[in-house]
Protein backbone atom coordinates (compact mmCIF):
# COMPACT_ATOMS: atom_id res chain seq x y z
CA UNK A 1 0.00 0.00 0.00
CA UNK A 2 1.29 3.42 -0.67
CA UNK A 3 0.89 6.59 1.59
CA UNK A 4 -0.57 9.51 -0.56
CA UNK A 5 0.11 12.47 1.33
CA UNK A 6 -1.85 16.25 0.77
CA UNK A 7 -0.45 18.88 2.82
CA UNK A 8 -2.96 21.86 3.60
CA UNK A 9 -4.88 21.05 0.58
CA UNK A 10 -7.01 23.56 -0.15
CA UNK A 11 -10.08 22.83 -2.97
CA UNK A 12 -12.44 19.94 -1.51
CA UNK A 13 -12.91 18.81 -4.93
CA UNK A 14 -9.28 18.19 -5.75
CA UNK A 15 -9.26 16.24 -2.28
CA UNK A 16 -12.31 13.97 -3.87
CA UNK A 17 -10.71 13.08 -6.71
CA UNK A 18 -7.57 11.83 -5.30
CA UNK A 19 -9.62 9.99 -2.10
CA UNK A 20 -11.29 8.18 -5.28
CA UNK A 21 -8.12 7.33 -6.87
CA UNK A 22 -6.80 5.99 -3.37
CA UNK A 23 -9.23 3.46 -3.15
CA UNK A 24 -8.88 2.58 -6.58
CA UNK A 25 -5.24 1.88 -6.14
CA UNK A 26 -5.47 0.48 -2.33
CA UNK A 27 -3.67 3.98 -1.06
CA UNK A 28 -3.81 5.41 1.97
CA UNK A 29 -4.71 9.08 1.83
CA UNK A 30 -3.02 11.28 4.67
CA UNK A 31 -4.21 14.96 5.04
CA UNK A 32 -1.89 17.17 6.94
CA UNK A 33 -3.66 20.49 8.13
CA UNK A 34 -4.56 22.98 8.07
CA UNK A 35 -7.27 21.92 6.05
CA UNK A 36 -8.78 24.69 3.33
CA UNK A 37 -12.32 23.12 3.99
CA UNK A 38 -14.21 20.70 6.48
CA UNK A 39 -14.24 16.84 5.41
CA UNK A 40 -17.97 17.32 5.38
CA UNK A 41 -17.93 20.31 2.36
CA UNK A 42 -20.40 19.23 -0.05
CA UNK A 43 -17.77 19.22 -2.62
CA UNK A 44 -15.30 16.91 -1.18
CA UNK A 45 -18.13 14.68 -0.63
CA UNK A 46 -19.57 14.84 -4.27
CA UNK A 47 -15.97 14.39 -5.92
CA UNK A 48 -15.27 11.42 -3.96
CA UNK A 49 -18.64 9.90 -4.34
CA UNK A 50 -19.78 6.41 -2.71
CA UNK A 51 -16.13 6.05 -2.87
CA UNK A 52 -15.37 7.83 0.10
CA UNK A 53 -16.88 5.53 2.48
CA UNK A 54 -14.46 2.83 1.57
CA UNK A 55 -11.14 5.40 1.78
CA UNK A 56 -8.66 4.54 4.66
CA UNK A 57 -7.89 8.35 5.81
CA UNK A 58 -6.00 9.84 8.27
CA UNK A 59 -6.02 13.50 9.30
CA UNK A 60 -3.24 15.62 11.03
CA UNK A 61 -3.56 18.98 12.78
CA UNK A 62 0.00 19.55 11.35
CA UNK A 63 2.74 18.91 9.83
CA UNK A 64 5.12 17.85 13.12
CA UNK A 65 1.79 15.76 14.10
CA UNK A 66 2.24 14.02 11.17
CA UNK A 67 6.06 13.18 10.88
CA UNK A 68 5.85 11.97 14.99
CA UNK A 69 3.26 9.61 14.55
CA UNK A 70 4.87 7.87 11.89
CA UNK A 71 8.58 6.32 12.79
CA UNK A 72 9.52 6.46 8.83
CA UNK A 73 8.79 10.19 8.34
CA UNK A 74 10.86 10.67 12.18
CA UNK A 75 13.58 9.01 10.60
CA UNK A 76 13.69 10.75 7.26
CA UNK A 77 13.15 14.05 8.54
CA UNK A 78 15.78 13.97 11.72
CA UNK A 79 13.58 14.10 14.37
CA UNK A 80 15.13 13.14 17.65
CA UNK A 81 13.42 9.41 18.12
CA UNK A 82 13.96 9.01 14.39
CA UNK A 83 17.25 6.56 12.92
CA UNK A 84 19.58 9.75 11.38
CA UNK A 85 20.04 9.23 7.54
CA UNK A 86 17.25 6.65 6.85
CA UNK A 87 15.41 8.37 3.47
CA UNK A 88 12.33 6.01 4.70
CA UNK A 89 10.65 5.75 0.91
CA UNK A 90 9.74 9.26 1.36
CA UNK A 91 9.13 11.17 -2.00
CA UNK A 92 8.29 15.14 -2.01
CA UNK A 93 6.66 16.47 -5.25
CA UNK A 94 7.94 19.68 -5.96
CA UNK A 95 8.17 21.85 -9.29
CA UNK A 96 11.52 22.93 -7.73
CA UNK A 97 13.58 19.43 -7.95
CA UNK A 98 16.17 18.77 -9.99
CA UNK A 99 15.46 15.03 -10.18
CA UNK A 100 12.08 13.42 -12.08
CA UNK A 101 9.86 11.55 -10.51
CA UNK A 102 10.53 8.85 -13.13
CA UNK A 103 14.09 8.35 -12.53
CA UNK A 104 13.16 7.53 -8.66
CA UNK A 105 12.34 3.91 -7.40
CA UNK A 106 9.11 3.29 -5.41
CA UNK A 107 8.30 0.34 -3.29
CA UNK A 108 5.27 -0.35 -1.31
CA UNK A 109 4.57 1.79 1.81
CA UNK A 110 6.32 4.67 0.21
CA UNK A 111 5.48 8.33 1.27
CA UNK A 112 4.12 10.54 -1.87
CA UNK A 113 4.01 13.90 -0.57
CA UNK A 114 2.14 16.96 -2.19
CA UNK A 115 1.72 20.02 -1.17
CA UNK A 116 -1.24 22.77 -1.40
CA UNK A 117 -2.66 24.07 -4.90
CA UNK A 118 -1.73 27.28 -4.34
CA UNK A 119 2.14 27.27 -3.54
CA UNK A 120 2.89 23.81 -2.85
CA UNK A 121 4.98 22.45 -0.17
CA UNK A 122 7.10 24.45 1.95
CA UNK A 123 10.15 25.99 0.99
CA UNK A 124 12.27 25.40 4.00
CA UNK A 125 11.02 21.92 3.79
CA UNK A 126 12.13 21.52 0.26
CA UNK A 127 14.82 23.36 0.74
CA UNK A 128 16.39 21.32 4.01
CA UNK A 129 15.57 17.93 2.60
CA UNK A 130 16.70 18.53 -1.79
CA UNK A 131 17.54 15.09 -1.84
CA UNK A 132 13.81 13.94 -1.31
CA UNK A 133 12.17 15.88 -3.82
CA UNK A 134 11.33 15.10 -7.20
CA UNK A 135 9.16 17.29 -10.01
CA UNK A 136 6.86 16.19 -12.56
CA UNK A 137 8.16 17.26 -16.35
CA UNK A 138 5.52 19.80 -18.00
CA UNK A 139 5.42 21.81 -20.88
CA UNK A 140 5.99 25.74 -20.12
CA UNK A 141 2.59 26.62 -21.51
CA UNK A 142 2.19 30.89 -20.97
CA UNK A 143 -1.58 30.75 -22.34
CA UNK A 144 -3.50 32.46 -20.01
CA UNK A 145 -7.21 32.00 -18.91
CA UNK A 146 -9.89 31.51 -16.89
CA UNK A 147 -10.93 28.08 -18.25
CA UNK A 148 -14.07 26.91 -15.47
CA UNK A 149 -14.73 27.89 -11.98
CA UNK A 150 -12.72 27.08 -8.76
CA UNK A 151 -13.24 27.16 -5.00
CA UNK A 152 -14.38 30.96 -4.30
CA UNK A 153 -12.76 31.14 -1.16
CA UNK A 154 -9.89 29.89 -2.93
CA UNK A 155 -10.05 32.10 -5.42
CA UNK A 156 -10.56 35.14 -3.36
CA UNK A 157 -7.64 33.96 -0.73
CA UNK A 158 -5.50 34.12 -3.76
CA UNK A 159 -6.61 36.56 -6.42
CA UNK A 160 -3.21 37.28 -8.14
CA UNK A 161 -4.03 33.50 -9.73
CA UNK A 162 -5.18 32.38 -12.86
CA UNK A 163 -6.25 29.06 -14.70
CA UNK A 164 -4.43 28.26 -17.96
CA UNK A 165 -6.66 26.47 -20.62
CA UNK A 166 -5.28 22.84 -18.73
CA UNK A 167 -6.23 23.93 -14.89
CA UNK A 168 -3.17 24.85 -13.88
CA UNK A 169 -2.69 27.87 -11.57
CA UNK A 170 -1.01 30.55 -13.16
CA UNK A 171 0.78 34.07 -12.22
CA UNK A 172 -0.19 36.38 -15.16
CA UNK A 173 2.71 38.24 -13.91
CA UNK A 174 5.40 36.01 -14.08
CA UNK A 175 3.79 34.06 -17.24
CA UNK A 176 4.88 30.38 -15.34
CA UNK A 177 2.69 27.54 -14.64
CA UNK A 178 2.84 27.91 -10.46
CA UNK A 179 1.60 23.91 -10.17
CA UNK A 180 -0.28 21.02 -11.82
CA UNK A 181 -3.53 20.44 -10.73
CA UNK A 182 -3.74 18.53 -7.85
CA UNK A 183 -5.77 15.58 -8.86
CA UNK A 184 -3.92 14.56 -11.57
CA UNK A 185 -0.49 15.00 -10.09
CA UNK A 186 -1.05 12.63 -7.54
CA UNK A 187 -2.80 10.18 -10.39
CA UNK A 188 0.50 10.41 -12.44
CA UNK A 189 2.70 9.59 -10.09
CA UNK A 190 0.43 6.71 -8.36
CA UNK A 191 0.25 5.58 -11.61
CA UNK A 192 4.27 5.39 -11.76
CA UNK A 193 4.89 3.66 -8.57
CA UNK A 194 1.92 1.03 -8.75
CA UNK A 195 3.23 0.27 -12.70
CA UNK A 196 7.34 -0.13 -11.17
CA UNK A 197 5.31 -2.24 -8.04
CA UNK A 198 3.43 -5.01 -10.26
CA UNK A 199 -0.04 -3.44 -9.59
CA UNK A 200 -2.10 -6.34 -11.17
CA UNK A 201 -3.01 -5.69 -15.27
CA UNK A 202 0.10 -2.87 -15.70
CA UNK A 203 3.09 -3.91 -17.33
CA UNK A 204 6.44 -3.76 -15.32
Amino acid sequence: MFNVVLVEPEIPANTGNIGRTCVLAGAKLHLVGPLGFELTDHALQRAGLAYWESLDVATYATWDEFVARHEDLRAAFGHPSGAAGHRGGVHLFTKRAARAYTASTYQKGDWLVFGKESSGLDAGLVEDHAELCERIPMLGDETLGNAGVWHERFRHQHPELRRDICGNFVDPRAGEIVSLNLSNAVAIVLYEALRQTGFPGMRV
